[in-house]
């Protein structure tokens, strides 16, 4: 037995060193880039005596200047919006918890639920997506719950925050067309310093992404057809049955949430609502903590917003690396500089990860036993 735990903590550990290698080698391999875009903007601004000239000789130590110069209120505020939405995620999580007994014997302390959530973000900093398994098992513990359905239940969660993040895509891309179409097509570049054209760094021709994503759509199309022609065969290996079984479980995840009394279900969908109008708050209130972003508005945010949440799809903690890559994209289609933009994502990305995660994962875990002492005696 002390073998077999061993032998666990030992593969948590390497899955844990593996994850954060793969975080820290792509946002190095992005820190590389933006030093070389840092240097070249400096050259720039050097020989044709611009104002605003750089006054640090690398990205780093500018990067250090940006986040000791942050408004620290508006940065709470960003945490706050983040503990509002997950307070709301407890709450709509509760919902279908409920749901799990027609009799109405499961009824979970919100604090309970809320404690557990903020706990799985910790441990998804150290093994992404472990949390979602942690998550339930803990509420399921403390709460006396099946395991097997409360496992259940976060799938239904999550299930909700792709549908609503695809829908957030689709009024980003309604909205903002024009600009997502730009930068697909390579031609959103930074502004002219000093009424003067900064050397091209990118076109249409040497940043093809819209031609790489029309042929992935294509081939999966392609793709779907001989899936369909060839069901037959497909249907006797382990794979297909995997991705069915995925399937059934989305459409019954979805089922659930409708399922829910009106009362229920109107609170699910009031909840759904605040959590991700308090994720985009986030990125709203963090555009006034760092002056080069302050005049940013609502349209940016958004953006902004939707780039991070594809960046943090990356199994590396947080989305780290990749998330900044998009961010840093998003920002530099509003005209900010590549610096700034890298800056801001890095500010908004350790003030969530550290503070907000890190900080209150770990109060999380120490309070949960204490709250349920009595309940355990």
């Amino acid at each position: 037995m002390s073998e077999n735990k061993t032998k666990n903590t030992i593969i948590s550990l390497f899955k844990f060193l593996l994850f954060l290698g793969v975080g820290i080698g792509i946002l190095y391999f992005v820190y590389l880039n933006q030093e070389a875009a840092f240097q070249k903007e400096c050259a720039f601004k050097t020989q044709y005596d611009c104002e605003g000239k750089c006054t640090e000789t690398f990205l780093i130590n500018k990067l250090f200047k940006d986040f000791a110069s942050t408004n620290y209120l508006w940065l709470g505020l960003v945490c706050l919006a983040f503990m509002v939405s997950n307070l709301s995620r407890a709450l709509r999580w509760n919902l279908l918890i409920r749901q799990l007994d027609g009799a109405g014997k499961y009824k979970p302390k919100w604090y309970n639920s809320f404690l557990t959530i903020m706990i799985g973000y910790l441990v998804n900093l150290a093994l992404p997506r472990a949390g979602e398994f942690v998550r339930p098992a803990t509420m399921a513990q403390y709460e006396k719950l099946p395991l097997d359905k409360t496992i259940g239940t976060v799938v239904t969660d999550r299930i909700m925050d792709m549908l609503m993040l695809l829908l957030v895509v689709g009024i980003s891309l309604l909205l903002q067309f024009q600009n997502i179409y730009n930068f697909l097509s390579g031609k959103s570049a930074e502004p002219p310093k000093c009424n003067l054209p900064i050397p091209e760094t990118a076109s249409a021709s040497s940043l093809p992404i819209i031609w790489i994503l029309l042929g992935l759509f294509v081939m999966g199309l392609f793709g779907l057809l001989m899936i369909y022609l060839l069901r037959e065969r497909l249907r006797k290996l382990a794979i297909y049955k995997k991705v069915e079984s995925m399937v059934f479980n989305f459409w019954e995840g979805i089922k659930t949430v409708f399922s829910l009394r009106r009362g229920d279900l109107l609170q699910f969908i009031f909840h759904t609502f605040v959590i991700w109008f308090m994720y985009f708050l986030m990125t709203f209130f963090c555009f006034f903590a760092f002056e080069a972003t302050a005049h940013l508005g609502f349209m940016a945010a958004l953006l902004c917003f939707v780039f991070g949440s594809f960046g943090v799809l990356v199994p590396s903690p947080g989305g780290m690396g990749t998330y900044q890559l998009a961010v840093t994209a998003a920002l530099v289609i509003y005209g900010v500089g590549k610096a700034d933009a890298f800056a801001f994502s890095n500010i908004i990305f350790f003030t969530v990860n550290l503070v907000c995660n890190v900080l209150f994962g770990l109060l999380a875990y120490i309070l949960l036993p204490i709250l349920n002492r009595k309940s355990a005696v």
